[in-house]
């Protein structure tokens, strides 16, 4: 890909073509975007520690020395280890246990004959460790962390000589980001799917570039066309993170029941609720999340005893793809996925109209602009000597 005329620095300090940050959990979508220029970020907070290893390494052996990174979720307050997730798992209410019954028959959801991490993990301290400690022993060039930002994985990320990238949603946020080495910060707004805080994007995003001074900003946080990416320029990001975008892309393993809500799916179709992982996060809309806020509905378990909860029951939704409830973190920029297409498309799409939005500001706009400002301002007023007719002898 040649160069463009917007290239940010960043592209520069991290070695892609394209600011533009696309996140997957699928290696598929990531790798196709280190390979269209883009940069790939591999989510793998669902992910046990013994599999990341052959997953770094496909997944490295797929792009080259096309640069990606991975992305990690580290909540803080979960249990220890295993022995005390188990003793959280058996204190669940009876309530909730029920509840969760009565949608498993509501929806005639068969059980699951595929596990999934939800059905077979909960998030401790201990699983946060080992999977920090299969990263950094692969060749991923960043870590990204999410939902929490210990400051010992920082500098053992840093250590390692591995990029930090940290996703921050408030200003508060990205100061303790920055106060712990982080080198580039994601200020992710409200518009995001999944875990997200109250800040709109365009407020967020210039509040996060004053107070980083030099060190880069990428925008996201409902990004899915050029025009929001050349705004997210504007606001003086140098880059766009993009997420639900690639939730349309023909390499991702997405079940054609959930595909067809999403692509059906306009921005007013998000909602943010607790009920998938029990702290807020921006899902498709789907009788999932609207059972959870029906009367006399249980109150979602806080993170991890939600997942604990229903881990089961939505790996069974997925595998039989149960349209009603089948739902995914998905944000209000959904109403851009409108087909299934390469993921190579989809970047050179965004690359384009970026382009033209950016060509848009350009020169023959301002020079209307002006126009326009000069029709404005009030003529002056005639010079009376001027309109007298000469005097004739």
């Amino acid at each position: 890909m040649s160069a463009l005329p917007w290239r940010t620095p960043v592209c520069d300090r991290l070695g892609m073509a394209v600011p533009i940050f696309g996140f997957s959990h699928s290696l598929e979508v990531v790798a196709a975007i280190a390979r269209a220029g883009g940069y790939g970020v591999f989510g793998v907070a669902r992910e046990l520690p013994d599999a990341i290893p052959g997953l770094l390494a496909r997944l490295r052996d797929a792009v080259g020395d096309a640069p990606f990174a991975v992305d990690l979720m580290l909540p803080a307050g979960m249990p220890a280890d295993d022995a005390e997730a188990e003793a959280g798992r058996a204190a669940i209410p009876e309530a909730h246990r029920a509840f969760i019954d009565g949608l498993r028959r509501r929806w005639a959801v068969p059980r699951a004959t595929r596990p999934n991490f939800f059905s077979r993990t909960i998030r401790t301290r201990a699983l946060f460790a080992e999977q920090v400690d299969a990263v950094l022993a692969s060749d991923v060039d960043a870590v990204a962390t999410a939902v929490g930002l210990p400051i010992e994985v920082v500098a053992r990320v840093r250590a390692s000589g591995k990029t930090t990238i940290a996703l921050v949603g408030t200003p508060k946020h990205a100061r303790a980001a920055l106060a712990a080495g982080a080198e580039v910060l994601v200020a992710q707004g409200y518009d995001a799917g999944g875990h997200t805080g109250t800040i709109g994007t365009l407020s967020l995003v210039p509040q996060v570039v004053e107070l980083a001074g030099d060190v880069p900003v990428i925008a996201a946080g409902g990004i899915a066309c050029g025009a929001q990416v050349a705004a997210a320029l504007a606001l003086g990001a140098q880059g766009a993170w993009l997420g639900t975008a690639w939730l349309g892309a023909a390499e991702a393993h997405v079940p054609a029941a959930l595909r067809a809500k999403l692509i059906a799916a306009g921005s007013d179709d998000t909602t943010i609720t607790r009920a998938h992982s029990g702290k807020p996060c921006r899902v498709v809309r789907s009788a999932w999340s609207d059972a959870w806020g029906q009367p006399g509905a249980p109150e979602p378990l806080p993170m991890p005893w939600q997942h604990a909860l229903t881990g089961e029951l939505l790996a069974a939704i997925e595998e039989h793809e149960v349209a009603d409830p089948i739902y995914e973190a998905a944000g209000q920029s959904v109403a851009w996925l409108r087909d299934v297409e390469p993921t190579a498309t989809i970047l050179a799409r965004l690359v384009d109209e970026t382009g033209a939005a950016l060509a848009r500001l350009s020169e023959p706009a301002m020079r209307s602009a002006r126009a326009a400002g000069e029709r404005a301002v009030p003529a002056a007023p005639p010079d009376p000597s001027a309109a007298r007719t000469p005097h004739r002898a």
